[in-house]
């Protein structure tokens, strides 16, 4: 047998075992998922998540992109964000940051909780300690009432915040804080809140009824 000849039969068998063990790897269970692990997601539980990832088990490991596994996960109106990685030989650990609450929405027995871009993610009986109250006709990302209501709420000051019962946004131009004290803030549009805001703090202690901040370089008091 000459040396070619010899050199060829190696390299034949290199390719080969390459070939092999790129099929164990990628195209058997052998490096399978078997175990999906998934912390962070209280809301979409595990099941959901591992049902939104898409991961079956038996997956080759590494045929799994992390990346195409997040944007599934992500998908959930629940998760903010998620990070997905692979252990190996056989787990995928799927971590997820929900969503905060910025606002809820009152709804047919209980509430619609909404993050701070106007996602409805949650559904709760009571709202959350702490967390305001907005009133709009169709909550969602795409509704520009949302949009403004929880941009209002962003601009109030802490005296502010402290006094309010709810935001009533009928329309994204028609925007009124009621206070717990019974008085009412005609905010107007969303345009200029945080001078609104402070024109309207400053006002309380002359206000009777009503507090008038749609145009706040001539806000009025009854």
């Amino acid at each position: 047998m000459t040396k070619t000849r010899r050199t060829l039969l190696r390299s034949g068998a290199v390719l080969v075992v390459v070939a092999i063990v790129g099929w164990v790897l990628f195209g058997t269970s052998v490096l399978g998922v078997r175990e999906i692990v998934v912390t962070g997601s209280r809301i979409a539980g595990a099941d959901q998540v591992v049902a939104a990832s898409g991961v079956a088990l038996g997956t080759p490991m590494l045929r799994l992109d992390p990346g195409d596994v997040a944007n599934r996960v992500r998908a959930l109106p629940s998760v903010a964000d998620v990070d997905v990685r692979r252990s190996f030989p056989h787990r995928l650990v799927i971590t997820v940051t929900e969503r905060s609450p910025a606002a809820v929405v009152p709804e047919s027995g209980g509430f619609a909780v909404v993050s701070a871009d106007g996602v409805v993610f949650d559904h709760l009986p009571t709202p959350p300690d702490g967390v305001a109250v907005i009133r709009v006709g169709s909550p969602g990302p795409g509704d520009a009432a949302t949009l403004a209501a929880l941009r209002v709420l962003d601009a109030l000051t802490p005296q502010l915040r402290a006094l309010l019962a709810e935001v009533v946004a009928p329309q994204p131009t028609a925007i009124t804080l009621t206070l717990t004290d019974g008085r009412s803030v005609i905010w107007g549009d969303a345009g200029s809140s945080e001078l609104k805001a402070s024109v309207a703090t400053t006002l309380l202690e002359h206000a009777t009824h009503t507090i008038d901040v749609t145009v706040p370089d001539v806000a009025s008091v009854t």
